[in-house]
């Protein structure tokens, strides 16, 4: 899978309900997937993952990216089946999993600072057009060739001002919550794909369908409010130890068996 992360010029399973058994590529990845990380490899995957973006239309920067507010959530959903439902189970399993993360959904379009839409994978191309220009869009598609998409607008303190996520509702369960997982996590900061990390969502080698506990360091680590929008990575280095002792210790209560457990990558523009 690909996405994007950035577009003011910066175009940035889940355990499911009883009437939605989970899929069974999902569960056998859940059950192998590896949780044990050292220090070293998680540092590695986040300076990777969080300091560049796959499809940067704008001025490549090498900054942290997160939003700084509340993040709301709209969701516009226009085909079918009705992926709504699963869409808000997705993101109560990240606000579970992610501290200091303020995710919720809203019903209320204008006070969004995130639009989800779900549409029929037919419509993906049509939808990435009308959102990014002829231009744009003919670029993103010819160098991710997108089934599902995220974009991001940062100001120029680099915080997180809007995001956008593109899903296709009729590409079947593994698809759908891979490319929800994926294309939510990545509109939120964690905007690039590196194929030398093995152990993450955010590898277009890579499919998931949940949120595994790799990522779930990536994103604890970016969301540490000792981490700022903005910061370079000498900075962010110089506080890394003590934040991902911390992100150790809330993933790891976050996975203990009574937690409910339940993703593609973005455009960015400055």
């Amino acid at each position: 899978m690909t996405g994007i992360a950035a577009v003011a010029a910066m175009l940035a399973a889940i355990t499911c309900t009883a009437a939605h058994a989970e899929d069974p590529d999902i569960v056998s990845r859940r059950v192998s997937q590896r949780t044990d990380f050292t220090d070293a490899e998680i540092k590695d995957g986040f300076f990777k993952i969080a300091f560049n973006a796959e499809l940067q239309l704008g001025t490549p920067t090498e900054r942290v990216r997160k939003f700084d507010e509340p993040v709301r959530i709209f969701l516009d959903g226009k085909g079918e089946p009705d992926r709504r439902p699963e869409i808000e189970a997705v993101i109560a399993d990240i606000r579970a999993r992610v501290n200091h993360l303020d995710v919720a959904v809203t019903d209320d379009r204008q006070a969004a600072n995130f639009i989800v839409r779900l549409v029929a994978a037919r419509d993906v191309e049509p939808t990435i057009r009308s959102l990014y220009g002829h231009d744009k869009a003919r670029r993103i598609q010819h160098t991710l060739n997108p089934q599902c998409l995220s974009g991001i607008a940062r100001d120029r303190r680099f915080r997180i001002r809007r995001a956008e996520v593109i899903l296709p509702v009729d590409a079947g369960d593994f698809t759908f919550y891979d490319c929800a997982y994926e294309e939510l996590l990545q509109a939120l900061g964690a905007i690039n794909d590196d194929r030398s990390v093995p152990w993450t969502m955010f590898n277009d080698d890579v499919q998931m369908g949940f949120f595994d506990v790799y990522d779930q360091y990536l994103l604890n680590i970016l969301y540490d409010p000792r981490l700022r929008p903005g910061m370079t990575k000498a900075e962010v280095s110089a506080r890394l130890p003590d934040v991902i002792s911390t992100a150790r210790t809330w993933v790891g209560n976050a996975n203990l068996p009574r937690h409910a457990d339940n993703r593609q990558a973005p455009v960015e523009s400055d």
